[in-house]
């Protein structure tokens, strides 16, 4: 391909059903600390930063109480990481891409413990042009910074990219920037939430996706 183009992926409910460990380990890290956030709220900010998240659902928190929320809930999640699957089509998507001459980046915040569970299990190191991790940025989306540094590692403007997530905050972060998102079901996010925040266009998960490249935002670049 002459002029280059690139797949930014969202990780978490995009490619591995995670976010319902997710929501369960904050709920558990939240009640530890002496708060209690229903489960449903904890789902609808999974994928938004991880302080934001804290402030958003349990502003009432001090700063240690926070921390620990925090902390507790990274261990929580990893205590149930042999809970983790593959979404369907998560690993023939990456490779299908790869095969046609586009340049696959994982574009996540996830910390560097997490992102190594998720990396094995994902196990497409071949397919993979690019990776981003928490330790990229200071604030993670709806903040655009790790969709910036996405487009920077894979080398191409934000007209030659496309994202593919399952989140408000992935549409959001990538509107900052105008890069299309494709927003996918599999994170527990309604369809009519996802066009409302204006996704280029919406699916159930990568497998559909994958049947439909052609005539999703993707079929432009290649």
């Amino acid at each position: 391909m002459s002029d280059p183009a690139a797949v930014l992926f969202d990780i978490d409910g995009t490619l591995i059903d995670s976010n319902y460990l997710h929501a369960r380990a904050w709920h558990s890290a939240f009640r530890a600390v002496g708060t209690v956030v229903p489960t449903w709220r904890i789902h609808r900010a999974i994928g938004m930063d991880g302080s934001t998240l804290i402030r958003t659902l349990a502003g009432d928190l001090d700063e240690a109480a926070a921390d620990r929320a925090d902390e507790l809930h990274t261990r929580f999640y990893l205590d149930s990481a042999e809970e983790l699957t593959l979404l369907p089509g998560a690993r023939e998507v990456l490779a299908d891409l790869h095969a046609r001459g586009l340049r696959v980046v994982l574009a996540t915040s996830a910390p560097p413990e997490e992102l190594s569970v998720l990396r094995e299990l994902l196990d497409s190191e071949s397919a993979l042009y690019a990776v981003t991790s928490g330790e990229d940025v200071e604030t993670a989306k709806p903040d655009p910074s790790i969709v910036r540094i996405a487009l920077e590692r894979a080398g191409v403007p934000s007209a030659r990219a496309v994202f593919v997530g399952d989140a408000v905050w992935d549409v959001r972060a990538c509107a900052a920037l105008d890069v299309p998102t494709i927003g996918v079901l599999s994170g527990g996010i309604g369809r009519a939430e996802l066009e409302a925040e204006r996704a280029a266009f919406v699916c159930d998960d990568v497998a559909q996706l994958l049947r439909a490249v052609d005539d999703s935002p993707i079929g432009r670049l290649l």
